[in-house]
């Protein structure tokens, strides 16, 4: 009996996971510190382009969600890799602490695993429905912008406090 040949659709999922992997990789693992296992990526440095390093970093995140999302994911799933943005946001808005957690949390590794694992044994859970999708991804870009926000207004805090100790 000859073994039949992946369906496009299969296929076109599997090329879509290898590229969501790649960009993952460039986020959290793009260059090995030489002499451990550790991988620094693209998050921690853009992390510390104050603000819209973050944005940009967030929104990137949250693509690979959307990604996820596309493929049928249950809510659960989603809503783990929903935390994982979440977590890695909130501790990255500390100047210098958060890009250091950025390198060792790996938000975007640890969604990609979910997304992995879920394809290769998915779960008997139903996928997402359209109006959860639209709700936690809207969520989440009103998420990273907040944080973003927040991260301008404790730069110019920080600002006027230097400005006023040292005055100009």
């Amino acid at each position: 009996m000859a073994k039949s040949s992946p369906t496009p659709s299969h296929q076109s999922k599997v090329a879509k996971v290898k590229q969501l992997r790649k960009l993952s990789d460039l986020l959290d693992n793009a260059i090995r510190v030489p002499g451990t296992s550790l991988g620094v990526g693209l998050d921690p440095v853009l992390g510390l382009i104050p603000g819209g390093g973050d944005v940009l970093g967030g929104l990137i995140s949250v693509y690979i969600v959307f990604s996820a999302a596309t493929m049928g994911l249950p809510r659960e799933t989603l809503t783990r890799m929903a935390t994982n943005i979440v977590f890695d946001s909130l501790v990255g808005i500390v100047p210098v602490l958060g890009d250091l957690f950025d390198v060792a949390w790996k938000a975007n590794s640890k969604n990609m695993d979910l997304l992995e694992n879920h394809l290769e044994s998915p779960q008997v859970s139903k996928k997402a429905d359209s109006s959860f999708i639209f709700l936690l991804l809207g969520g989440l870009i009103l998420f990273v912008i907040a944080i973003a926000a927040l991260g301008f207004f404790m730069i110019s805090l920080l600002l006027k406090i230097i400005q006023f100790i040292i005055p100009g």
